[in-house]
């Protein structure tokens, strides 16, 4: 009798120092593709005045990453299936590396958002590979807090992207600032070519497109897949828009803060964000709960984006103790990607994650630009310092959009099936070491 689909829990895994090799040089992309996603925000001034732009094009610029990201995440998790990991990420690399070049000797808005477009296309397929690893070498009461430690050392990118990133563009501008991260993304690619065992064929399926697509629509029909892909495109895609690219806006024009002070609150945020990550995965592993966590996280979070719609400019502690507060439950959405593999079988949870990721990057993609459009729709626009500055009130109703945002997260994580930790797909009590 021919097998069946192959569990992961039933392949050869590599050794334990080998997983560990190819562990750090996922990761290390990974910390790559984080701080592309963020750096706008720490540079968003500069490159306001680089290009001349205003607010609407300055969001196309910053979400035409997520453009592209959403759009591969379902090739992404299917490659991932088929091909492995390993080829993926190394590809993605090359491409991301020659994205950060072209953004960088950008002479034109124009060349520039085909260099993040490039970039993005290279990066977008880090995280799932990633996942993906996980999912073959691990025992699924282990993968939250997996993933967490690995957002957690992704969201190095994120700090580097906030004070880091401000300090060294004063000093070598943005540009150089990019050329040093085409060469650093181009080094990563080669060590996860030298570092990542190839897979065993029987981690990998036949590229057949009746087996793809049966396998999408299973996913796509099961109706406890998306409750953990609109949770993923409230909570994560709030966060995307805003750390990626409106807070430090916001910080100046509401708050008052210079350039400096934001990009500290934006450190302060990813750290907290990191730590949450960290923390919440390894409290719904430990407690066996994915829907009580995600579902407690994130009404936290919805209540910092309710101060942050009430209260007009405040003192630096009172912001700060906000973006730390909201930076530690934001990580609520680090849980959905399990909650998605869980209720779906193991051998396609390189697409369930994929699904779900899709989820946030769409939404990152959508309001980033909204939220810009609003801001030139409401005008009232000031230049100070070669800084555009907008009204208070203009910009709070214009994030108010991210708030929505996040209350749909939060309203669909109650609907999320609690899975206990486990894939409850499968009979039996199948455990990987």
């Amino acid at each position: 009798m021919p097998p069946t689909n192959p569990s992961p829990h039933n392949t050869p895994h590599p050794s334990a120092a080998a997983r560990r090799l190819a562990l750090v040089a996922v990761i290390a992309a990974y910390v790559l593709s984080f701080f592309h996603r963020f750096a706008p925000a720490g540079i968003a001034p500069e490159l306001a005045t680089a290009f001349q732009t205003n607010a609407a094009s300055l969001g196309v610029l910053a979400a035409t990453y997520f453009y592209v990201y959403t759009l591969m995440q379902l090739p992404t998790g299917i490659l991932a299936d088929t091909l492995g990991p390993k080829r993926v990420i190394v590809a993605g690399g090359f491409v991301a590396a020659a994205g950060s070049l072209l953004f960088a000797l950008a002479p034109t808005l124009s060349w520039a958002i085909a260099g993040r477009t490039l970039t993005g296309l290279g990066v977008s397929v880090t995280f799932i590979a990633m996942l993906k690893l996980f999912a073959l070498w691990y025992d699924e009461r282990r993968f939250a807090s997996l993933v967490g430690l690995a957002l957690f050392l992704g969201n190095l990118g994120s700090m580097l992207a906030g004070t880091p990133l401000t300090a060294v563009a004063q000093i070598t501008g943005w540009r150089g600032v990019f050329l040093f991260t085409a060469l650093l993304s181009f080094v990563v690619a080669l060590l996860c070519w030298r570092l990542i065992e190839n897979e065993p064929s029987e981690h990998r399926r036949p590229i057949e497109r009746s087996t793809v697509m049966n396998g999408l629509m299973a996913i796509v029909r099961n109706r406890r897949t998306w409750p953990a892909v609109v949770a993923n495109f409230g909570i994560a895609g709030s966060f995307f828009a805003f750390a990626g690219l409106w807070a430090t806006p916001y910080l100046m024009s509401v708050h008052g803060a210079d350039k400096i002070l934001a990009s500290h609150h934006l450190s302060a945020y990813f750290l907290a964000f990191a730590i949450g990550c960290l923390a919440l995965g390894a409290l719904s592993d430990r407690l066996a709960r994915r829907k009580t966590v995600l579902v407690a996280a994130s009404t936290v979070y919805v209540a910092c984006w309710g101060a942050f719609l009430t209260l007009s400019a405040q003192p630096v502690i009172v912001t700060f103790l906000l973006f730390l507060v909201m930076g530690f439950a934001n990580a609520a959405f680090v849980l959905t990607w399990a909650c998605a593999k869980e209720v779906n079988p193991p051998h396609l949870s390189g697409m369930s994650t994929a699904l779900t990721n899709m989820g946030g990057f769409l939404s990152g993609a959508l309001l980033q630009p909204i939220v810009g459009a609003i801001l030139d729709a409401l005008g009232g626009a000031t230049v100070v310092d070669g800084v555009r500055l907008y009204p208070p009130d203009a910009m709070t109703a214009a994030i108010s959009v991210l708030a929505g945002a996040a209350v749909i997260g939060w309203l669909a994580g109650f609907m999320v099936t609690e899975t206990r930790a486990r894939n409850v797909t499968l009979n039996g009590a199948e455990t990987k070491r």
